[in-house]
């Protein structure tokens, strides 16, 4: 059998250079968590938004902030709490007596990247303020639209559904994140390490000595390659199997959205581009499917009863649908 062999047609040079700093930028700081630091890259890379569920205190908001401070871009942050109100998000018209007409103030959501802090910790009301801005990248107050200066990105991070004092997030929301990761517990080794890595040296110093590796103008760059990268038709053909295959599956109450297949076709050209390559291969669909999926896809109640998650089911696809070669 012939091999087909790819040559590389794009030059990913100044690209991996900034990924290969950042990484260890994080992992200078941060112990464990390498997943975790390549989907937050990645989610950066594909112009995408990001959700961080985990437990509190396992770094979701540390890894956020860290990689904000890598990229040379305005940074906010906003801490959702149960009283806090859409106009705290987007801003509002403020009445100016000397001019004698309404002035609209902006909020802390305009800016390049947005950490919005707990998310799951405000009511539904307030989660709609982010609908238009995560989806179209503007602001609508008052017939008036404001667009979103690029890049764009939303850093969310919430606690599990279970803690008390949250609420589940909107469908709809859900489907405007790129990827839902989800952070783990750190293995003993891994702990230890932490408990001595804070015993020896300053947190607050080695957050300061962060210094940015990504301009702006680089970000575009770097995106307008990505979205130029090589995907073959039967690839493109794999990623819709699979995303029909979460609607025709009885385990599932709800599918993946067309949404969904763009989600992995541009987190599988950012994992590509990571890697130095400028085409995508199956393994990068593998990749980036469980992430992609896990938060667009409802469980069967009586498969929720049998203790089975959404990455269960998307394996379970994965392992069904043929990978092309």
């Amino acid at each position: 059998m012939e091999v087909e062999m790819f040559t590389q047609r794009t030059d990913l040079t100044q690209l991996n250079t900034a990924v290969e700093q950042i990484r260890q930028t994080l992992g200078s700081i941060i112990v464990g968590q390498k997943d975790t630091i390549d989907f937050l890259i990645a989610g950066v890379l594909a112009d995408g938004h990001v959700l961080l569920e985990g437990v509190p205190g396992v770094a979701k908001t540390l890894s956020a902030k860290l990689v904000a401070k890598s990229i040379d871009a305005s940074f906010a942050r906003i801490q959702f709490t149960p009283d806090l109100m859409p106009s705290d998000v987007i801003g509002t018209s403020v009445f100016d007596p000397r001019s004698a007409s309404f002035e609209y103030r902006k909020g802390p959501i305009f800016g390049h990247i947005v950490l919005v802090d707990e998310i799951n910790r405000a009511p539904a009301k307030t989660q709609s303020a982010l609908f238009e801005v995560m989806e179209e990248r503007q602001i609508t107050v008052d017939g008036h639209t404001y667009l979103m200066d690029e890049p764009f990105m939303v850093l969310a991070t919430q606690n599990p559904i279970e803690q008390e004092g949250t609420y589940r997030l909107p469908e709809a929301q859900l489907d405007r994140f790129l990827f839902k990761i989800e952070v783990k517990y750190p293995t003993l080794e891994e702990e230890t390490a932490i408990l001595l890595n804070q015993h020896q040296y300053r947190l607050d110093d080695a957050l300061n000595a962060v210094k940015a590796v990504l301009s702006i103008e680089q970000i575009k760059a770097c995106r307008a390659i990505i979205k130029g990268l090589h995907v073959e038709p039967k690839l493109i053909e794999y990623v819709a199997k699979i995303t029909h295959e979460t609607r025709n599956n009885k385990s599932l109450y709800l599918g993946a959205s067309p949404r969904a297949s763009l989600a992995m076709v541009n987190g599988a050209k950012a994992f590509a581009a990571m890697q130095g390559r400028d085409f995508v291969t199956p393994e990068d669909i593998i990749k980036v499917a469980p992430p992609v999926l896990s938060h667009r896809i409802m469980l069967s109640p009586d498969k929720e009863m049998e203790g089975l998650t959404p990455n269960d089911i998307v394996a379970q696809i994965l392992q069904k649908i043929e990978v092309p070669r």
